[in-house]
């Protein structure tokens, strides 16, 4: 179903917040309880969360940033709203058979302007639509600078990896808990806006939640930046919830022990706990790939991949879409277009110095002109969604 935009503008305007109900799988005398009260929709059971899979093409993409941006907010503002470049970018994505793209948000967008926000987003899913792409939208994410400031965005440091990306919530605001109710308005406006909309395929909740930027900006981290995330997170999701959204919630594990539910970490727990779906992070070669997919079909539930491809760890196209196309797991590879983030370098670009192209992108498919890096794994990403 398609977004009524007078509805939009009203969920915006006059929504009232409520709380999110606990899911007890208890048929459908509970939902109905459930819905009656105004707390939102329980956690889908298994069954309905293999069910809404099973409707899904094969979900195949990238994490989108267009070349022409550096972080989200230079993505999303109006004043760098490059709706031509991202329009070009994803013909591209949709050329080699992509169908989805996993899209970063931010908080300080919803407080800046909510509905103009909300407004450039449905463009945005306008734009997704046209090129057959329904994309995973990332609310909050813990990478990188703990300091995002709205207005014009710096230049990228060159040679450096996401030089310029920023968190959300910023430091500030996730250790000061009176900012909740701000961060309540943009969860509920922004997911409220768009619950009903079938244009989009899930909500990453959290990007990497405990992520302690060690290599970049461990200095000025938050050292017990977990125990703020925490309990926000989970507050993130009920908020979600109370919206009734269609598509599913979900927040991706992406470094730790997973071989059964009880070596998981806390924050892990509860990431799992709380997602319709199953999503996760893997960097690694094609084996270690199987393995977590492996551990992660104990849970019963979809299964989604939502960052790999790293040439220079040893992650690649050849070796990991194969795989997740063998288990039915969707598979979002991090980059599509090398640009102003410059992921085609590597992580350690934070400590070594890069003067020139590396002979090994890192991450990313297309050049700026939309000439492959490798024009191989764009016929390997071709072949392999046509045939499923």
């Amino acid at each position: 179903m398609k977004l009524l935009k007078t509805t939009a503008w009203a969920l915006l305007a006059g929504m009232l917040w409520t709380g999110c109900a606990k899911k007890e799988e208890s048929g459908e005398e509970k939902k109905e309880e459930t819905a009656a009260s105004g707390t939102g929709r329980e956690i889908w059971t298994k069954e309905e969360a293999n069910k809404w899979y099973e409707g899904q093409k094969w979900p195949v993409g990238a994490d989108f940033l267009p070349s022409t941006a550096i972080n989200q907010l230079e993505m999303f503002q109006a004043e760098s709203f490059d709706t031509a470049t991202i329009d070009k970018e994803l013909g591209w994505a949709e050329n080699i058979g992509m169908n989805t793209m996993r899209v970063y948000l931010h908080d300080l967008l919803f407080q800046q302007d909510s509905a103009g926000f909300v407004k450039r987003l449905d463009t945005f899913l306008k734009i997704s639509e046209k090129h057959h792409i329904k994309p995973v939208l990332v609310l909050f994410d813990s990478c990188w600078d703990p300091f995002p400031e709205l207005g014009k965005q710096r230049d990228p440091k060159p040679g450096v990896h996401n030089s310029g990306w920023v968190q959300s919530p910023g430091l500030k605001a996730l250790k000061d808990s009176t900012q909740h109710p701000r961060l309540e308005r943009y969860v509920k406006g922004t997911v409220g806006a768009f619950a009903k909309d079938g244009r989009i395929l899930a909500w990453d909740i959290w990007n990497e939640p405990d992520n302690p930027n060690t290599s970049s900006y461990g200095k000025v981290e938050l050292p017990d930046k977990v125990d703020y995330v925490l309990p926000l997170m989970t507050k993130a999701f009920a908020w979600a919830r109370t919206q009734n959204p269609e598509q599913p919630l979900t927040a991706g594990i992406w470094a730790g022990d997973w071989t059964s539910y009880n070596t998981l970490k806390p924050i892990e727990k509860v990431m799992v706990d709380q997602s319709d779906i199953i999503t996760f992070h893997n960097y690694e070669s094609a084996d270690k790939f199987e393995k977590c997919i492996k551990q992660l079909q104990q849970y019963g539930r979809p299964i989604i991949c939502t960052e790999y491809m790293s040439r220079g760890n040893g992650s690649f196209f050849g070796g990991s879409l194969p795989v997740a196309k063998k288990y039915n797991v969707g598979a979002i590879n991090w980059g599509l277009v090398s640009g102003k983030s410059q992921t085609i370098y590597p992580w350690d670009s934070w400590k070594k110095t890069y003067t020139k192209e590396p002979e090994l992108w890192f991450h990313d498919i297309f050049r700026k002109d939309g000439t492959p890096y490798r024009k191989a794994e764009t016929d390997l990403i071709k072949n392999l969604t046509a045939s499923k």
